[in-house]
């Protein structure tokens, strides 16, 4: 697999209170219009992050059209699951037109450095404001999930009643690269409803030697309709784009040495390629992803040329 890498598109020029730096997670939303909405998380001063969007042209999403002015949504209320920052994960329109997201959010710790829990909330249309469904996480503290519920990649595929969730959990923190890092691996769900979901969830990766964790996954079919999930591994000093195809079981099998995308060293990606969001434009296959300092240095976009 080849990306061409087309460039960092945006990053915030550091005039909005609230928007200071970073261009964190993108998820993308294709609107009526013809634009692309990609919601993205950035920060403050004290790189507390909020969620906004960025609008791009769906056929050649390089274009950038405009950009958010006001987060349309903010931190939690002190003491809550996301009193210290707010991340997009992924955007499910409801059939009544509605838009429900899914989301991160960071709360301090004093015995760990913070917890990262999953809320969701919902919004009348692409402008939002959201508003939350509940003040508490979707995905609360579970056994052997006591630290992290996180990162949901939810989807309700078409015909089907049950809602599924791709997620990072664990709980544990651990001493690597010099600096107390977080333990995860990547776990799936099933729901009724898309907010009620089971306290546990069934193993889908696990971190190999030499690996921390995965990153918010992203499902995306390749060119010949394999079922395609991107992701990016954590390891003790950087993240890198991974990718892994269906096994026909139920599982999936890794094949991050074919994910074909690197930075190019000096540049703005040279040190870390992370959070992969994938979008179709007729027969061209984009992907989204931030680059160094997770995304501080801004977004960034590559096209498939060869699957």
């Amino acid at each position: 697999m080849r990306w061409r890498r087309l460039g960092r598109i945006w990053a915030p020029d550091g005039t909005l209170p609230w928007a200071r730096s970073h261009a964190m997670l993108p998820t993308p939303l294709l609107l009526d219009d013809g634009r692309l909405r990609i919601y993205l998380a950035c920060c403050d001063d004290r790189t507390v992050s909020r969620i906004g969007w960025l609008d791009v042209d769906a056929a050649e999403p390089a274009r950038v059209l405009r950009w958010a002015r006001e987060p349309v949504l903010d931190i939690g209320q002190p003491g809550c699951f996301d009193d210290n920052g707010v991340n997009p994960c992924s955007v499910v329109r409801l059939p009544d037109g509605r838009l429900r997201l899914y989301y991160n959010g960071y709360q301090l710790q004093r015995q760990v450095p913070y917890t990262l829990f999953a809320g969701v909330a919902e919004a009348d249309g692409p402008d939002g404001p959201f508003r939350r469904v509940q003040e508490v996480p979707v995905l609360d503290r579970a056994p052997g999930e006591r630290l992290f519920r996180t990162a949901p990649f939810v989807t309700r595929p078409a015909g089907e009643a049950e809602w599924s969730m791709l997620y990072i959990a664990g709980d544990a923190f651990g001493e690597a690269a010099g600096r107390v890092q977080p333990r995860y691996g990547m776990r799936r769900l099933a729901s009724r409803d898309g907010l009620s979901w089971p306290s546990r969830g069934e193993p889908v990766l696990e971190p190999a030697a030499g690996e921390l964790g995965f990153s918010r996954p992203w499902l995306h079919a390749l060119p010949d309709g394999t079922a395609a999930m991107w992701h990016a591994i954590r390891t003790p000093d950087r993240y890198r784009i991974g990718h892994a195809t269906a096994d026909g079981q139920g599982g999936w099998t890794r094949r991050d040495d074919d994910a074909g995308l690197a930075g190019a060293p000096g540049e703005w990606d040279g040190g870390m390629q992370c959070y992969p969001a994938l979008h179709q434009a007729g027969d061209a296959t984009f992907m989204f992803y931030n680059g160094d300092g997770y995304g501080r240095t801004g977004l960034g976009l590559a096209v498939l040329e060869q699957a």
